[in-house]
């Protein structure tokens, strides 16, 4: 007998949805039930809907569904945002306040107030809020933050829990996937780095301090840390690279940072659940790694790479953090949070 949750994925057609297709495809708790999308690929068998690009072959399974409209009448009710940020506000609502529970990739309502904002092995704390969340029918929205975020903040949380982060400076290299598919021109992006993505920068300034901030009553009280970004597209297909400057609060030998970085635990791996990395952090001793072609792929893309820790001149430290975007940091980091969900009995009236 097959006790697998169903669930159903919103924006499916897309490179993000793509990418939540093929990681539940052998999912041992979640069952791919519903795919949808915009209203030119309702109605069509989704081999007919959707441009395939992912490595693995489309099972014929997910080939030969029909594809819905984005409306609020599907029979999963555990749902799967793929949405683009430009019409997934008003959709994932409206599952929201019809009784469905919305996981999603989008950056919409990342900053509602009462919208967790979550990376399993930080905040788990802040799914309470969901049970302060106002929508109809026991509706509930939770969200997986900026690709580019959830690295640099999985890096971050011990050192802060250990250390206490006063500021901090990223510049980031990111990979081209980042930007959907077909995304930038070849002609514009090969032998060629372009310092500025989109509303990228202000993300990564703001998200962090909602992540790594407390949960006071029915709101998040932002950790008080002075944090500057800038943003880069560069030619690598998979992965994002950042360099990070850091002033702690309370002095550290570099040993004692590497060492809190690679013994880091939390609740997603004390709980087992399927897609947690046995080690979220793995700190690399040679110079020139973390490497996005060799390292993004470690435990399954689920993991954070962490290399080049060193004493700085402007700041206490400065270091080198690598992750999967499409993986840990979009489609595979908002299934950890469903299966966070599971686990701590959320889903259950759901089921």
């Amino acid at each position: 007998m097959n006790n697998k949750i169903k669930v159903g994925i919103l924006g499916a057609t897309g490179s993000v949805g793509q990418k939540f297709i093929e990681l539940l495809s052998d999912h041992p708790w979640f069952e791919i039930h519903e795919l949808a999308a915009s209203e030119r690929s309702a109605g069509k068998k989704y081999k007919e809907a959707a441009n395939w690009i992912m490595q693995s072959p489309l099972k014929n399974e997910y080939a030969e569904m029909i594809v819905k409209d984005c409306i609020a009448n599907l029979e999963s009710k555990i749902i799967f945002s793929a949405l683009d940020a430009n019409v997934a506000g008003e959709i994932e609502q409206s599952f929201a306040n019809s009784g469905y529970i919305v996981i999603s990739n989008a950056r919409n309502h990342r900053f509602t107030e009462d919208v967790p904002l979550v990376i399993p092995e930080v905040n788990p704390e802040h799914l309470e809020l969901i049970k302060v969340q106002k929508f109809a029918n026991g509706g509930a929205i939770i969200t997986n933050p900026n690709c580019s975020t959830i690295g640099l903040v999985l890096a971050l949380k011990p050192i802060e829990d250990k250390f206490g982060i006063e500021s901090l400076n990223v510049v980031t290299m990111q990979a081209i996937s980042g930007g959907g598919y077909p995304g930038i021109p070849s002609m514009d992006i090969l032998d060629n780095a372009i310092p500025f993505i989109g509303g990228e920068e202000g993300k990564m300034e703001s998200e962090p301090l909602k992540i790594l901030g407390k949960l006071n009553g029915e709101k998040i009280q932002f950790a008080e840390i002075k944090l500057s970004a800038q943003c880069n597209r560069v030619a690598v297909n998979d992965g994002h690279l950042e360099c990070v400057q850091i002033n702690l609060k309370k002095k550290a030998a570099k040993h004692e940072i590497i060492k809190t970085l690679n013994e880091f635990r939390s609740e997603a791996q004390q709980l087992n659940l399927p897609f947690a990395p046995k080690q979220p952090i793995h700190y690399f001793e040679e110079d020139r790694f973390p490497q996005p072609k060799i390292h993004r792929n470690l435990e399954n893309g689920m993991a954070v790479s962490v290399g080049r820790l060193r004493e700085d001149n402007l700041f206490d430290f400065k270091f080198v953090v690598l992750s999967h975007n499409t993986v840990r940091g979009a489609a595979g980091g908002t299934i950890l949070i469903a299966e966070l969900l599971k686990a701590k009995g959320y889903l259950d009236k759901y089921i």
